[in-house]
Protein backbone atom coordinates (compact mmCIF):
# COMPACT_ATOMS: atom_id res chain seq x y z
CA UNK A 1 0.00 0.00 0.00
CA UNK A 2 2.95 2.21 0.54
CA UNK A 3 4.06 3.45 -3.14
CA UNK A 4 7.41 4.75 -1.16
CA UNK A 5 8.23 1.41 0.57
CA UNK A 6 11.49 0.49 0.88
CA UNK A 7 14.09 -2.31 -1.23
CA UNK A 8 13.78 -4.77 1.81
CA UNK A 9 10.06 -3.96 2.98
CA UNK A 10 9.08 -4.98 -0.85
CA UNK A 11 11.07 -7.80 -1.21
CA UNK A 12 9.81 -9.28 2.32
CA UNK A 13 6.28 -8.85 0.90
CA UNK A 14 7.52 -10.71 -2.42
CA UNK A 15 9.03 -13.24 -0.86
CA UNK A 16 5.79 -13.72 1.16
CA UNK A 17 4.18 -14.10 -1.84
CA UNK A 18 6.62 -16.94 -3.13
CA UNK A 19 6.73 -18.83 -0.03
CA UNK A 20 3.34 -19.32 0.41
CA UNK A 21 3.18 -21.36 -2.94
CA UNK A 22 4.85 -24.30 -1.16
CA UNK A 23 5.48 -23.80 2.66
CA UNK A 24 4.56 -22.22 5.69
CA UNK A 25 6.71 -20.18 8.17
CA UNK A 26 6.41 -20.95 11.61
CA UNK A 27 5.90 -18.35 13.88
CA UNK A 28 5.47 -17.28 18.23
CA UNK A 29 4.45 -14.37 19.91
CA UNK A 30 7.26 -12.63 22.49
CA UNK A 31 9.14 -16.16 21.00
CA UNK A 32 12.46 -14.18 22.55
CA UNK A 33 11.32 -12.21 25.40
CA UNK A 34 10.19 -14.95 27.69
CA UNK A 35 8.63 -18.45 27.91
CA UNK A 36 8.26 -21.48 29.94
CA UNK A 37 10.00 -20.94 33.43
CA UNK A 38 12.52 -17.99 32.20
CA UNK A 39 12.47 -14.55 31.31
CA UNK A 40 15.03 -12.43 29.11
CA UNK A 41 18.10 -15.32 28.57
CA UNK A 42 19.95 -14.30 26.08
CA UNK A 43 19.27 -16.16 22.68
CA UNK A 44 16.81 -18.53 24.04
CA UNK A 45 13.10 -18.81 23.07
CA UNK A 46 10.94 -22.26 23.66
CA UNK A 47 10.98 -23.53 19.73
CA UNK A 48 14.93 -23.22 19.49
CA UNK A 49 14.96 -25.36 23.22
CA UNK A 50 12.56 -28.00 21.60
CA UNK A 51 13.53 -27.45 17.62
CA UNK A 52 17.42 -26.24 17.62
CA UNK A 53 16.24 -22.91 16.00
CA UNK A 54 14.08 -19.53 16.67
CA UNK A 55 11.26 -19.65 14.96
CA UNK A 56 10.83 -18.08 11.39
CA UNK A 57 8.51 -15.51 12.70
CA UNK A 58 8.53 -13.70 15.62
CA UNK A 59 5.94 -11.13 17.10
CA UNK A 60 6.41 -8.26 19.43
CA UNK A 61 3.85 -5.89 20.78
CA UNK A 62 3.74 -2.21 21.41
CA UNK A 63 2.43 -2.65 24.34
CA UNK A 64 4.48 -1.18 26.70
CA UNK A 65 5.08 1.82 24.81
CA UNK A 66 2.84 3.75 27.05
CA UNK A 67 3.92 1.91 30.14
CA UNK A 68 6.09 3.55 32.87
CA UNK A 69 8.91 1.45 31.47
CA UNK A 70 8.45 2.58 28.14
CA UNK A 71 12.68 3.97 27.24
CA UNK A 72 13.82 0.69 28.41
CA UNK A 73 10.88 -1.31 26.97
CA UNK A 74 11.68 0.39 23.63
CA UNK A 75 15.27 -0.27 23.74
CA UNK A 76 14.86 -4.14 24.46
CA UNK A 77 12.22 -4.26 21.60
CA UNK A 78 14.59 -2.52 19.45
CA UNK A 79 17.36 -5.14 20.13
CA UNK A 80 14.94 -8.45 19.52
CA UNK A 81 14.10 -6.81 16.43
CA UNK A 82 17.34 -6.27 15.04
CA UNK A 83 18.64 -9.76 16.59
CA UNK A 84 15.74 -11.29 14.25
CA UNK A 85 16.23 -9.58 11.59
CA UNK A 86 20.09 -10.24 11.33
CA UNK A 87 19.30 -13.94 11.81
CA UNK A 88 16.88 -14.01 8.40
CA UNK A 89 13.23 -13.88 10.37
CA UNK A 90 10.69 -11.92 9.97
CA UNK A 91 8.78 -9.50 12.11
CA UNK A 92 5.63 -9.05 13.22
CA UNK A 93 3.74 -6.10 15.08
CA UNK A 94 0.78 -5.96 17.44
CA UNK A 95 -0.45 -3.51 19.37
CA UNK A 96 -2.40 -3.94 22.43
CA UNK A 97 -3.12 -0.29 22.99
CA UNK A 98 -4.01 0.94 26.40
CA UNK A 99 -6.70 3.17 26.77
CA UNK A 100 -5.44 6.80 26.07
CA UNK A 101 -8.50 8.39 28.01
CA UNK A 102 -9.45 6.42 30.40
CA UNK A 103 -8.66 3.47 32.85
CA UNK A 104 -9.22 -0.13 31.75
CA UNK A 105 -6.16 -0.40 29.55
CA UNK A 106 -6.81 -1.99 26.15
CA UNK A 107 -9.89 -4.24 27.52
CA UNK A 108 -13.02 -2.68 27.57
CA UNK A 109 -14.93 -2.67 31.19
CA UNK A 110 -18.11 -2.26 31.66
CA UNK A 111 -17.93 -0.51 34.43
CA UNK A 112 -15.03 2.12 33.30
CA UNK A 113 -14.45 2.27 29.78
CA UNK A 114 -16.32 4.53 27.29
CA UNK A 115 -16.38 5.04 23.41
CA UNK A 116 -13.13 6.79 22.48
CA UNK A 117 -12.02 6.01 18.46
CA UNK A 118 -14.39 8.11 17.87
CA UNK A 119 -12.00 11.08 19.42
CA UNK A 120 -9.27 9.72 18.12
CA UNK A 121 -10.32 10.26 14.83
CA UNK A 122 -9.89 13.46 12.42
CA UNK A 123 -12.53 16.02 14.36
CA UNK A 124 -11.94 14.14 17.31
CA UNK A 125 -11.54 16.10 20.66
CA UNK A 126 -8.13 13.80 21.04
CA UNK A 127 -7.15 13.54 17.81
CA UNK A 128 -3.60 15.45 18.38
CA UNK A 129 -3.40 13.22 21.24
CA UNK A 130 -3.49 10.16 18.87
CA UNK A 131 -1.17 12.11 16.49
CA UNK A 132 1.46 11.83 19.19
CA UNK A 133 0.98 8.32 19.88
CA UNK A 134 1.51 7.67 16.42
CA UNK A 135 4.37 9.59 16.10
CA UNK A 136 6.15 8.33 18.45
CA UNK A 137 5.61 4.91 17.13
CA UNK A 138 6.79 6.24 13.52
CA UNK A 139 9.86 7.34 15.58
CA UNK A 140 10.51 3.94 17.17
CA UNK A 141 9.93 1.98 13.81
CA UNK A 142 12.66 3.92 11.74
CA UNK A 143 14.82 3.64 14.21
CA UNK A 144 15.16 -0.55 13.59
CA UNK A 145 18.25 -0.54 11.31
CA UNK A 146 19.31 -4.07 9.87
CA UNK A 147 23.61 -4.64 9.60
CA UNK A 148 23.98 -2.28 6.79
CA UNK A 149 21.66 0.57 7.72
CA UNK A 150 18.69 -0.53 6.53
CA UNK A 151 15.45 0.19 8.17
CA UNK A 152 13.99 -3.31 9.02
CA UNK A 153 10.83 -4.45 7.39
CA UNK A 154 7.91 -5.38 9.85
CA UNK A 155 4.67 -6.53 9.32
CA UNK A 156 2.10 -4.16 11.84
CA UNK A 157 -1.19 -5.69 12.57
CA UNK A 158 -3.17 -2.60 14.41
CA UNK A 159 -6.50 -2.89 15.90
CA UNK A 160 -6.39 -6.78 15.86
CA UNK A 161 -9.63 -8.87 16.97
CA UNK A 162 -11.39 -6.09 15.94
CA UNK A 163 -15.05 -8.26 15.37
CA UNK A 164 -15.14 -8.45 19.22
CA UNK A 165 -16.15 -6.46 21.82
CA UNK A 166 -13.28 -7.25 24.47
CA UNK A 167 -11.19 -4.44 23.03
CA UNK A 168 -12.12 -0.85 23.29
CA UNK A 169 -11.62 -0.43 19.27
CA UNK A 170 -13.99 -3.67 19.51
CA UNK A 171 -17.45 -4.05 16.73
CA UNK A 172 -19.36 -3.12 19.91
CA UNK A 173 -17.96 0.32 20.47
CA UNK A 174 -17.33 1.92 17.24
CA UNK A 175 -18.89 2.17 14.32
CA UNK A 176 -18.03 0.44 10.56
CA UNK A 177 -17.40 4.37 9.62
CA UNK A 178 -15.28 5.20 12.68
CA UNK A 179 -12.84 1.64 12.89
CA UNK A 180 -12.16 2.56 9.08
CA UNK A 181 -11.38 5.94 9.49
CA UNK A 182 -9.14 5.15 12.37
CA UNK A 183 -7.46 2.50 10.29
CA UNK A 184 -6.97 4.46 7.07
CA UNK A 185 -6.37 7.68 9.21
CA UNK A 186 -3.60 5.80 10.94
CA UNK A 187 -1.74 4.09 7.62
CA UNK A 188 -1.84 7.43 6.25
CA UNK A 189 -0.09 9.07 8.81
CA UNK A 190 2.71 7.20 9.52
CA UNK A 191 3.58 6.53 5.74
CA UNK A 192 3.11 10.04 4.66
CA UNK A 193 3.54 12.85 7.12
CA UNK A 194 5.95 10.43 9.09
CA UNK A 195 7.55 8.79 6.12
CA UNK A 196 7.21 5.40 7.53
CA UNK A 197 8.27 3.43 4.83
CA UNK A 198 9.16 -0.19 6.09
CA UNK A 199 5.63 -1.65 7.28
CA UNK A 200 3.44 -3.99 5.42
CA UNK A 201 -0.26 -3.60 7.19
CA UNK A 202 -2.11 -6.72 8.05
CA UNK A 203 -5.66 -6.72 8.43
CA UNK A 204 -6.89 -9.35 11.05
CA UNK A 205 -10.09 -10.17 12.59
CA UNK A 206 -11.31 -12.26 15.13
CA UNK A 207 -13.11 -15.32 13.92
CA UNK A 208 -16.51 -14.27 14.05
CA UNK A 209 -17.03 -14.78 10.35
CA UNK A 210 -18.63 -17.40 8.69
CA UNK A 211 -18.86 -15.45 4.96
CA UNK A 212 -16.41 -13.43 3.15
CA UNK A 213 -19.00 -10.46 3.34
CA UNK A 214 -18.73 -10.50 6.89
CA UNK A 215 -14.89 -11.06 7.33
CA UNK A 216 -14.39 -7.79 5.06
CA UNK A 217 -17.56 -5.91 7.21
CA UNK A 218 -15.06 -3.35 8.66
CA UNK A 219 -12.20 -3.62 5.23
CA UNK A 220 -10.89 -0.17 4.93
CA UNK A 221 -9.81 -1.11 1.43
CA UNK A 222 -7.35 -2.16 -0.44
CA UNK A 223 -5.24 1.03 -0.19
CA UNK A 224 -5.23 0.35 3.28
CA UNK A 225 -4.19 -3.58 3.23
CA UNK A 226 -1.21 -5.40 2.16
CA UNK A 227 -2.31 -8.74 3.67
CA UNK A 228 -5.36 -10.31 5.45
CA UNK A 229 -5.20 -12.75 8.07
CA UNK A 230 -7.46 -13.98 11.21
CA UNK A 231 -7.08 -14.46 14.88
CA UNK A 232 -8.81 -17.95 15.96
CA UNK A 233 -8.37 -18.79 19.34
CA UNK A 234 -11.69 -19.72 19.83
CA UNK A 235 -11.95 -22.50 17.52
CA UNK A 236 -8.25 -24.03 18.34
CA UNK A 237 -8.63 -24.46 22.00
CA UNK A 238 -9.85 -21.39 23.93
CA UNK A 239 -13.43 -23.40 23.36
CA UNK A 240 -12.31 -26.65 22.72
CA UNK A 241 -11.27 -27.68 18.76
CA UNK A 242 -13.29 -27.28 16.13
CA UNK A 243 -10.60 -27.93 13.30
CA UNK A 244 -13.09 -27.99 10.40
CA UNK A 245 -14.71 -25.43 11.51
CA UNK A 246 -11.43 -23.08 11.40
CA UNK A 247 -10.19 -24.52 8.00
CA UNK A 248 -13.23 -23.43 6.51
CA UNK A 249 -12.92 -19.32 8.22
CA UNK A 250 -9.10 -19.92 6.40
CA UNK A 251 -10.68 -20.96 3.40
CA UNK A 252 -12.38 -17.91 3.49
CA UNK A 253 -9.28 -15.74 4.19
CA UNK A 254 -7.27 -17.41 2.12
CA UNK A 255 -9.55 -16.87 -0.75
CA UNK A 256 -9.89 -13.91 -0.64
CA UNK A 257 -7.06 -12.99 -0.73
Amino acid sequence: VDKNATRETKNLFKALYKIQKTSTIFGHQHATEYGRAWSGDADRSDVKSVTGSHPGVIGIDFSGFSGANATNYKVKLRQIVQQHYAQGGVITIAWHFNNPLGPGGFYWKDSLSTPVVSRLIPGGDSHEMYKNILADIADWVKSCKGPKGEAIPMIFRPYHEFDGNWFWWGAGHCSVEEFIQIWSFTVDYLKDVHQVHNLLYAFSPDNKFLTEAKFLERYPGNSYVDMVGMDNYGDMGRNGYNVPRAIEKLLIVSNYA
